[in-house]
């Protein structure tokens, strides 16, 4: 009988110390999770005292703290993006808005000569037209994003768009000094696209390369399999492989390029127009040389028109 009771004795004291040690260890696992819920940190939350039932409990904790915290540092970034933007375009616009100020200043003045007056005029104007380029530009980049922006999807002829293209802009390359090189086939199977989005698109990639092409243009288009392939480059001596990496980006400007001219949402731009006609837009530098090239899905043989998110 003395032995039994020292047995159970021995036994209720193991068991007194077991619950001690796990209500301990849960007692600091819920300091531990105050403290991550206070400061925010991902550190695992642990146990001091092996408790089976308790730690699935808390690998479920765990996880949620690390999404958690992730979704938390993806806000900060977003934050950090979207003060990066509004810096970029208070800059993009205070630059034309500043020069329409003075030449207006400039304008004032009564005895100013008639030559001249039609001149500032001409730049006031000119400054005016930019401006309401970039905000036009930045309303078409959200309402892209924001799958807002209407597309009427059907056969597109890309060899004689950008032979139309190509011609209207000859005499912007040609007064800059460009060598343009255009190999487009005799034949090209149309693309299923819209064809206001190709025109924007192409319109761009010009555009882009008139204001940084260092002087050299190239305009290709080709078909491999089932897709259209068009591509469009430019010498880019000052453009580097990193700066390549976040050319799509709305408002990325490379500091060597910017020019006044660039706004930075030209190939962003082109990026969300292209992938919103389910073509794959791809930037690569290659020996200096600049190139954007889109792949395009191959036309259908109706032809048949299908509008996409029209509003």
């Amino acid at each position: 009988m003395a032995v039994l009771c020292v047995i159970l004795a021995l036994v209720c004291g193991g068991l007194g110390v077991w619950s001690w040690s796990q209500q301990r260890s849960l007692r600091q696992a819920a300091k531990q999770l105050a403290q991550r819920g206070e400061d925010g940190s991902a550190v695992r939350v642990r146990l001091a005292a092996p408790n089976a039932g308790a730690e699935e409990l808390l690998a479920q904790v765990n996880r949620i703290l690390e999404l958690r915290q992730s979704d938390r540092a993806a806000s900060q970034e977003r934050e950090r993006e979207l003060r990066r933007q509004i810096s970029n375009i208070s800059h993009d616009l205070r630059t034309p808005l500043t020069s329409i100020l003075g030449y207006l200043q400039l304008l004032e003045d009564p005895e100013l000569p008639p030559e001249q007056r039609a001149e500032y005029l001409a730049v006031v104007r000119g400054r005016a037209k930019a401006l309401q380029s970039l905000i036009t530009s930045f309303y078409d980049l959200s309402r892209l994003e924001g799958d807002e922006f209407p597309l009427e999807r059907q056969n597109v002829d890309l060899r004689a768009l950008l032979a139309e293209l190509l011609a209207s802009f000859y005499g912007d390359f040609t007064d800059a000094g460009f060598d343009v090189a255009v190999d487009l086939p005799q034949r090209l199977s149309p693309v299923w696209a819209d064809p206001g989005g190709c025109l924007r698109v192409f319109t761009n990639l010009l555009r882009n390369a008139l204001d940084h092409g260092g002087g050299t243009l190239s305009v290709r288009a080709w078909e491999e399999g089932d897709a259209v392939f068009t591509a469009v480059s430019n010498a880019a001596p000052d453009l580097s492989p990193e700066d390549v990496e976040h050319v799509f980006e709305r408002f990325f400007t490379s500091d060597r390029m910017r020019t006044g001219r660039n706004t930075g949402l030209g190939l962003a731009i082109v990026k969300a127009l292209g992938e919103r006609m389910d073509a794959r837009v791809e930037a690569a530098l290659e020996d200096g040389c600049f190139t954007v090239t889109l792949m395009w899905r191959r036309g259908r043989e109706n032809g048949e028109k299908r509008a996409v998110n029209a509003c």
